[in-house]
Order: structure tokens, then C-alpha cells, then sequence
């Protein structure tokens, strides 16, 4: 019996190591390298979205804008009314001269109008104004065209009077100057003044409401 100690006492050694080394191998964390913070998961390692660079049109689609005017030599006013990709546009002197333009406008802004008799405006849509030129005739003029807050902008009225045909376009600049002219069948004439919040004129006793233009 005696003799049977030593061999108990090492026996009882060797399943306690056995036992310490089991314990290690479970607890540890699988994936882990030594020393270091346990491996990402894949959800953390995900790629973030990168922002749109798309640029966005000077004038988004559905936009309903107006511009208006003058000329750089101060003898006509230009007004231009742009929704979406489509615009008009109207040149006066407001005595004898005028034309009604009207075209596409380019995502890069930039528009090419023509109208009647050769008449043509080139622009170019940038912020809050238009810039570019405008031939009616043989006149060829440089022009800029600002946006136009109500009332300021581009007006119509289109009626008969005793049998003759009535057309009068307005262009109200943005400190109340009004520039029009009224075609009574094929003679044009200096435009009365329009009431700019309500749209009213008189017209050879007439009374009209000329209205906003939209493409």
C-alpha cells in the first residue's frame, strides 16, 4: 500500500493537465490571432455608398421659370419663359418691332429659339439669368435676361374687335417698366399699359386680361 502513493500522486497530475488543457482549447475564440482583437465580421466590413455626382439640369424638368431683359444697347426688351426643356420667347421695341421665338433648352442650359421671318435667339441658361443674342430683322442684338419674380415676365392677350384680329404682348422688367406692342390684323402699334397684378388692359375700349406665358 504503501508502495501504490507516488504512483496515485503522478496518476492524479496527468489527468489535472489533461483536464487544464481541455478548459484552454474551449474557451478560446475561434478566428482570434494572438495577441489581437477578434477578426471583423463580414456586416461591419461593408463598402459605405458613394454620393452622386449626376449634375443637376440649370432648370429641372417641370420647372416653370421667367426671364426678362433688355438689350445691351438699351433699344428692345427680350423675355424668355422657360418649363422644363422647352421655352418662348418675345422681342419688343415697343413701337413697331417684335417677335415670338420659341425652341428646346439643352441640359447644358444653352437654348437655340427661332421664330418667323428668320428671326433666332441664341442663350445660354446660367444661375438666375439668360445671356446670349437675338437677330429680328437685321438687327442683331446682345442681351441679358434675369429671372423674374411676379409680376415681372412675359404676358399675352389674343381676341378680335369687330372683325379685326387683336395680339399684344407684354414684357414687365423687374423695376415695372413696361415694354409691349398690340398687332391689330397686320399693323403693329405701342402696347397700353397692363395692370401687372391682374393681368387687365384696355384694347380700342376693349377690356382683356392678358395672361402669362408658358411654353
Amino acid at each position: 500500500m504503501k508502495r501504490s502513493g507516488p504512483l496515485f500522486t503522478l496518476f492524479a497530475g496527468l489527468a489535472l493537465g489533461l483536464v487544464m488543457l481541455s478548459l484552454n482549447a474551449t474557451t478560446g475564440e475561434a478566428g482570434a490571432p494572438y495577441g489581437g482583437a477578434p477578426a471583423a465580421s463580414p456586416s461591419s466590413a461593408r463598402p459605405t455608398a458613394t454620393p452622386s455626382t449626376k449634375p443637376v439640369p440649370s432648370n429641372p424638368a417641370g420647372g416653370k421659370t421667367a426671364y426678362a431683359g433688355r438689350t445691351d444697347d438699351d433699344t428692345a426688351a427680350v423675355s424668355v419663359s422657360v418649363r422644363g426643356d422647352r421655352a418662348i420667347a418675345y422681342y419688343c421695341d415697343g413701337r413697331t418691332a417684335e417677335s415670338w421665338l420659341k425652341g428646346t433648352v439643352a441640359d447644358d442650359g444653352s437654348m437655340r429659339l427661332s421664330g418667323s421671318k428668320g428671326a433666332k435667339l441664341d442663350g445660354t441658361l446660367r444661375d438666375d439669368r439668360i445671356r446670349g443674342t437675338v437677330e429680328v430683322g437685321a438687327r442683331d442684338s446682345a442681351f441679358t435676361a434675369r429671372k423674374a419674380v411676379k409680376p415681372s415676365g412675359l404676358y399675352r392677350a389674343t381676341t378680335e374687335v369687330r372683325g379685326a384680329t387683336i395680339d399684344g404682348g407684354w414684357i414687365v422688367l423687374p423695376d415695372g417698366r413696361q415694354v409691349g406692342i398690340v398687332q391689330r390684323g397686320d399693323v403693329p402699334g405701342p402696347a397700353p399699359r397692363i395692370d401687372p397684378e391682374t393681368g387687365a388692359v384696355t384694347v380700342d375700349g376693349e377690356r382683356l386680361t392678358a395672361r402669362p406665358v408658358l411654353p
